[in-house]
């Protein structure tokens, strides 16, 4: 029995969601290997090489894999698939775009957006918003899973010493083109990663506002910037700020909530944050449920008063 992760890196190194996804194979029994599909992805194998856990590194290089394609990506994976007992990414932007094709193209069943392993065959899950948690047994002789990464300590990047085997890439697909990428540049910590994040709601009233009030207070934290879906969709703050269940899962240190009523879909991308922090002026707000510490109060007192006092 033997687990591939399909790592997610830029190239040079992996991201930190890759060692969470590590993390999840070791618990599923077995070697792991880890999969860097890339184009001079040399620095992220050796990366990949040093994680403790894997056993072993196959690196495949070729013009498909630059941008990382799903198209190419996932036609790699299946070469590779009848060797593997579980086949695991992580539940990224990335993994999500890979992981379904492979599912199709091996007719088995996906694991999604898994939390805890039990066995090589039974897996938690959390469903209805998080409100609920599934444990799922899958019965396929190859398993394909993803990881939510809040649910998994990262394994150490160091201390390991797998071997590098390097593959021989698949040909490209003639049916998809990379054109080009739009980065979002941000001076701030990468939202997911992130150990602190303040966030904002709807109670901001607009864009100018929001940044008024939360920006000090991120500066002031070297926090990263989040946002509820309703301030999103006013326009407050951008797309790529968005926590909950249609945004980004967020488990930091720290989480700052302002402003946020705390409905359940934000609620369950933010819940297992280490300590919630909650400012809302109204005492019956679902946010204080789930927050160590409730402060009912005005925002834009609140929260400049805070500002001023770290």
């Amino acid at each position: 029995m033997t687990s591939l992760v399909i790592a997610e890196h830029d190239n040079a190194s992996l991201r930190a969601a890759t060692l969470n996804a590590i993390s999840a194979a070791t618990q599923c029994g077995g070697e792991v290997h880890v999969l860097v599909a890339g184009l001079n992805a040399g620095a992220a194998a050796a990366a990949a090489a040093q994680v403790a856990g894997v056993a072993k590194v196959l690196h495949a290089e070729g013009e498909g894999f630059a941008h990382g394609l799903a198209e190419n990506v996932a036609a790699q994976v299946l070469a590779l698939a009848g060797s593997y007992s579980h086949i695991l990414f992580a539940a990224t932007a990335f993994g999500k775009n890979i992981a379904p094709r492979v599912a199709a193209r091996l007719d088995v069943g996906q694991v999604s957006d898994v939390t805890r392993v039990e066995s090589a065959d039974t897996f938690e899950r959390p469903i209805y918003a998080g409100n609920a948690i599934a444990t799922v047994q899958s019965l396929d002789a190859t398993k394909v899973i993803t990881v939510r990464t809040t649910g998994f300590d990262p394994a150490a990047a160091s201390g390991g010493s797998a071997a590098i085997e390097v593959l021989s890439a698949v040909a490209a697909s003639d049916k998809v083109n990379f054109l080009r990428s739009e980065i979002a540049k941000n001076d701030r910590p990468e939202l997911t990663s992130a150990k602190i994040i303040v966030s904002g709601g709807r109670a901001l009233g607009s864009s100018e506002k929001f940044m008024d009030v939360m920006t000090p207070l991120a500066d002031k934290l070297g926090a990263a910037m989040g946002a509820s879906r309703a301030a999103v969709d006013a326009g407050y703050a951008p797309n790529d700020w968005q926590v909950g269940q249609t945004g980004k899962i967020v488990a930091p240190q720290l989480y700052v909530a302002c402003g946020i009523s705390g409905a359940i879909q934000h609620l369950a991308g933010m819940k297992d944050s280490k300590v919630i922090v909650a400012i809302n002026k109204d005492a019956e707000a679902p946010i204080f449920s789930v927050a160590d510490y409730g402060l009912e109060a005005d925002l834009f007192e609140a929260v400049p008063a805070l500002t001023a006092a770290l």
